[in-house]
């Protein structure tokens, strides 16, 4: 162990004692998230392809929205466990580098809630994250009126209420740029969130996402592959060559 690990272990107990916590991954005393749990934080790359009105999108998420990764959000989300940041920048980190690597994007979009999530929480979730990994995002999707929650909508409404969530900054015009989110479901979010910038001007080169949910059927379903696999059908592309 290092001692910038037992310094911040030390810390972390001191802390403990003045504002005890819970794991938000097993329930554990004292721990934010304790070891066990950060390390079922670790990245595991999946890609797709999102499809926006006939165009092509590079889509990366780092994890399956599962175990400890959807447990942490939904604390950070529904709790404000702000805390829980730092040990899920890596995980960001990770899914943005990927899409970010030869995509040629000037600026990191994050995807903003709803004004009245953001009015609650008094903070952007995705935005915070991306802080904690050292990353510069702008701004440039604004919310418009409210609406339904997207997840209480079927697909086709989803789809046709979207589009008219956010205005899209016109300073990003001619830029490429990278969207950012936390959990991909549908990809409906994203679509929506494309359909916008497209609108200012702007070109999506890709987008990352901390999770996503592994749909493999109907409508609503994403084909993810993880990288390892994609790795392996390449290797046995060149085997079957040789």
């Amino acid at each position: 162990m290092t001692v910038l690990s037992l310094v911040s272990t030390a810390l972390a107990d001191a802390w403990a004692l003045v504002a005890p916590v819970e794991c938000a991954g097993c329930g554990a005393h004292d721990r934010a998230l304790c070891s066990v749990c950060v390390a079922g934080l670790q990245s595991r790359l999946m890609h797709a392809t999102l499809e926006v009105d006939g165009s092509s999108v590079p889509l990366v998420a780092a994890l399956p929205y599962a175990g400890v990764a959807r447990q942490s959000l939904l604390a950070l989300k529904h709790e404000g466990r702000t805390e829980l940041a730092r040990p899920l920048a890596p995980v960001l980190l990770a899914a943005v580098t990927a899409v970010w690597h030869g995509s040629g994007a000037y600026a990191l979009v994050p995807v903003p809630g709803s004004r009245a999530a953001a009015a609650q929480r008094g903070f952007g979730p995705v935005a915070l994250i991306a802080r904690r990994a050292g990353l510069a995002v702008t701004h440039a999707l604004r919310p418009m009126a409210a609406g339904p929650a997207q997840k209480a909508l079927r697909l086709e409404q989803r789809l046709a209420t979207g589009s008219r969530r956010w205005r899209a900054s016109p300073r990003v015009a001619g830029r490429r740029v990278v969207l950012v989110d936390d959990v991909v479901t549908s990809g409906a979010t994203l679509r929506a969130a494309t359909r916008a910038l497209r609108a200012a001007g702007a070109e999506v080169a890709g987008c990352a996402a901390m999770a996503a949910t592994m749909r493999r059927w109907g409508d609503s379903s994403i084909h993810w592959k993880f990288f390892a696999d994609h790795d392996e059908s390449h290797d046995d592309n060149e085997r079957g060559e040789d």
